[in-house]
């Protein structure tokens, strides 16, 4: 499995929600790589995601996907991401 998070210039916002993905799936028990990128390069590595974690201001730059596209509101609830990611990948 593996996780695409996405922010305009791939290191701010986009690092934050990696760091989040990622404890959210050690607190689940699940297992997946976590890709953090800019917005420009989301078709490069979105190819193969099966998830996609951003804000509601990238969703239409993103555009048609394979991936669920999930809007985290605020980056540093971590109640919040590990929902999502429970959500998205827990029942697989």
């Amino acid at each position: 499995m593996k996780i695409v998070t996405i922010c305009g210039a791939g290191i701010g916002s986009s690092g934050i929600l990696k760091v989040n993905a990622e404890k959210a799936l050690d607190t689940l028990g699940l297992s997946a790589s976590v890709v953090a990128a800019d917005v420009a390069s989301v078709r490069d590595v979105s190819d193969d995601a099966n998830v996609i974690l951003t804000s509601q201001e990238f969703v239409e730059a993103i555009g048609d996907t394979y991936a669920e596209v999930i809007v985290i509101k605020n980056h540093f609830d971590q109640g919040e991401i590990t929902a999502a990611v429970d959500r998205a990948l827990g029942e697989h």
